[in-house]
């Protein structure tokens, strides 16, 4: 896993990261059917080529290298995994 959505995107949801990301990772999109229903999106671990290009496109700064996640959000790259496997 290279990349990790935390906190500061519950309830917004935006986006934007969706839209630069340019190996269609970050799910679930507008148009899915989950969008309604889940609290945040998320980086699939497996499709996630480490580009870098939705963290600046976060407009509440909710996406972390792994390497540079804090601490208090250790929690969401288990969650963020745990999405992909259902």
């Amino acid at each position: 896993m290279a990349y990790v959505i935390t906190e500061p995107c519950i309830g917004t949801k935006d986006t934007a990261c969706v839209d630069v990301c340019p190996v269609d990772c970050i799910h679930p999109k507008k148009d899915e059917p989950d969008f309604e229903s889940v609290e945040q999106l998320y980086i699939d671990p497996d499709e996630c080529i480490d580009c870098g290009a939705c963290v600046p496109a976060c407009p509440v700064s909710a996406i972390f290298a792994l390497e540079d996640l804090p601490e208090k959000w250790a929690s969401y790259t288990e969650k963020n995994a745990q999405w992909y496997k259902k």
